[in-house]
């Protein structure tokens, strides 16, 4: 999934994506190994043979990543370094949705995003554009967190949060942010319709409010009640609008609701217990990216468990990545940034997929009706 914010914001206009990158989709180096069709390293010759292969492409693009999110910054300028492959990033304050979309109108063009980086309910409703592969570190990522034939998996995820300026002294209760004081304080980072922290967001308080995973109906009736009252703002939250104080109240990922990362000294973060909403993001690969090679040391790359590796790169943005329990067990995890990482108290919920895509159903039917 993006300002500071990712996969908010539904509404940023759609910017020209990528600086054109020079290389055939159908061949990748002079080995003649057609990466858009291998499913693994191995299968095309090896790591050896896909750096190489990526290397020869010499480019790679990438779609919604803008560099303070989840320490995509260093990411993005680490790979670049390790490899030197110049990575072209478009649209950096793109929705999940609009990632797709520009996968479909830039296909067959060197324009075309290779990866993606999105929702799981835009994942699920997407894999046709998704060409299987798996990594190397495949066993590590738990099953239910990857599409069995390598479509899509779950890359790093956290707990929605509410972050919000002590001005407010101490918020202990999602209801009260009906009261006079927020007055059209209260954002999302985005249309729930179409950026999936801003779904998640809807959801969090739908569990608050007693309803279920199942049906988000209680989490859209409260923000209605929300925007009744004059508090729901409809500025989507950034990085920008939180220092400038127009967003106080921002419903986020916990790893973007840090004070850190917000830039705000005064910023304090709820998670209700009765909330206690995770939610991960999904890597997938165009199945016609114009630098198939490119894409898969991509993947490659972010699911290393390496010191310098997308894993560990992850955590040091506060985002707990998905093979976080394998790397634990096998002294792979940079130990000082786990410790760094929010506690919780309750009961973790994750959606299922059925969940997430009914969720996504749900608002894309009401969500305008109730809250506009």
């Amino acid at each position: 999934m993006r300002s500071p914010y990712r996969l908010a914001f539904a509404g940023v206009a759609a910017a020209a994506l990528l600086a054109a990158g020079c290389s055939s989709s159908s061949s990748s180096g002079s080995s003649g190994v057609n990466w858009n069709n291998e499913t693994t390293a191995s299968a095309g010759g090896g790591l050896n043979a896909l750096i190489a292969a990526a290397k020869s492409e010499g480019t790679l693009n990438v779609i919604a990543l803008p560099p303070t999110w989840a320490n995509y910054g260093s990411i993005i300028s680490t790979f670049e370094q390790k490899y030197g492959i110049k990575i072209n990033s478009a649209l950096p304050d793109g929705t999940s949705q609009q990632e797709v979309d520009a996968i479909k109108s830039e296909n067959g063009t060197a324009k075309a995003p290779d990866v993606v980086d999105v929702g799981l309910a835009v994942a699920l409703a997407n894999t046709s554009l998704f060409a299987p592969y798996q990594v190397a570190t495949w066993s590590d990522i738990p099953a239910a967190q990857k599409d069995a034939s390598g479509r899509w998996y779950e890359d790093y995820g956290g707990y929605m949060a509410v972050g919000y300026s002590s001005k407010f002294g101490t918020i202990t209760s999602l209801s009260q942010l009906l009261g006079p004081q927020f007055k059209n304080d209260v954002a999302l980072n985005g249309n729930p319709t179409s950026a999936n922290a801003a779904l998640n967001g809807v959801m969090m308080v739908n569990l608050a409010e007693g309803g279920t995973p199942g049906n988000i109906a209680d989490g859209v009736n409260f923000f209605a009640k929300l925007k009744a009252a004059g508090n729901f703002s409809p500025v989507s939250a950034t990085g920008a609008t939180i220092k400038a104080g127009t967003t106080p109240v921002v419903f986020d990922w916990d790893y973007l609701n840090l004070a850190s990362y917000v830039g705000v000294s005064n910023w304090k973060v709820f998670i209700p217990s009765n909330a206690v909403l995770g939610g991960y993001y999904a890597q997938a690969i165009n199945k016609n990216a114009p630098h198939p090679a490119a894409a898969r040391l991509w993947e490659e790359f972010l699911y290393s468990q390496a010191a310098d590796g997308g894993q560990n790169l992850w955590l040091e943005g506060g985002a707990r990545p998905v093979e976080q329990v394998a790397m634990t067990s096998n002294s792979t995890i940079n130990a000082t940034a786990a410790a760094k990482l929010p506690t919780v108290t309750g009961t973790p919920v994750f959606l299922s997929e059925a969940q997430s895509t009914d969720a996504a159903t749900y608002l894309a039917t009401n969500w305008a009706k109730a809250v506009g």
